[in-house]
């Protein structure tokens, strides 16, 4: 009998008016045997929470509005079109730091000193050149085809952040199944993937974990950590070279390490180091 897990929605309103979505994603366990089921039921459970009344609303708001946006100014002046704008590229964070936007918006990417260009975390370049609002660069929101792409990626990340309010390190795998690939597969140097994970936290958080870092490995220096972290990973794979994760099957292998290793976790905050041991080798 085929496996369903559709998951539950209801919708509510903030405070300042905008519709959010409360969705109870079907996660029956956790560690490597929750994300097996998460794994299978996936198209299903996105699929419920994508047609929900309130995500399709804001959807067609966006898809019906965007085109009218010509500056970066007309992006955060409606908050409506920043949340869409800013959850495809998980930022949904800076929904409220409209100057910061603003300014990464109408910098662009083209300048070496674009404030995007100048940050850590590669998603704020991405998140800049995907509308094209900055000095000299075609305007890209009245690309009917790439805008459709935006808000559906923003039903991905909002459905990711469900997922994590029930169990982040399954938000943090499906976060990684995709984002991992994507850096893996960039035309840029060994190192520039890894200082481009390092600023992205789920991918880092998720990267710690697996190798069995500790959280006080974040006050090293910058160099210093990127050693280790190839080091660690050279250890685990044969190799430190993060291409190696366009191989759908590697992220796997890093991913069932991951939660293996949190779950590992959770059982020493509750139970002895002795009833860990017969666990483990219980299998």
């Amino acid at each position: 009998m085929p496996e369903v897990a559709a998951g539950t929605a209801a919708a509510r309103r903030t405070p300042d008016g905008v519709s959010a979505m409360t969705f109870q994603p079907v996660i029956p366990s956790g560690g490597i045997v929750g994300w097996r089921f998460l794994q299978r039921t996936y198209d299903a459970q996105l699929e419920s929470f994508s047609s929900s009344a309130v995500n399709e609303r804001e959807r067609q708001y966006f898809l019906e509005n965007i085109g009218n946006v010509r500056t970066a100014e007309d992006l955060v002046s409606d908050r409506r079109l920043l949340q869409v704008a800013l959850g495809a590229f998980g930022l949904e964070d800076d929904i409220n730091n409209r100057y910061f936007i603003q300014r990464i918006l109408s910098d662009g990417t083209s300048a070496d000193d674009a404030l995007s260009n100048r940050l850590a975390d590669s998603r704020y370049r991405e998140f800049s050149e995907a509308f094209g609002l900055g000095p000299g660069e075609v305007r890209r929101t009245g690309l009917i085809t790439d805008m459709e792409a935006i808000a559906q990626d923003n039903v991905v990340s909002r459905f990711e952040i469900a997922v994590g309010e029930t169990d982040e390190t399954m938000r943090i795998s499906l976060y990684t199944r995709h984002t991992l690939t994507e850096l893996a597969a960039q035309d840029s140097s060994g190192d520039t993937k890894w200082f481009d994970l390092m600023g992205q936290s789920p991918l880092r958080s998720m990267m710690e974990t697996a190798l069995g870092l500790r959280s006080s490995f974040a006050q090293l220096d910058i160099d210093r950590q990127l050693e280790v972290f190839k080091d660690r990973l050279t250890g685990l794979t044969g190799s430190d070279d993060l291409a190696q994760f366009t191989d759908e099957a590697a992220v796997a292998t890093l991913t069932d390490q991951f939660l293996a290793r949190s779950q590992i976790a959770q059982l020493q905050s509750t139970i002895s180091p002795a009833q860990t041991a017969l666990i483990l080798l219980g299998g």
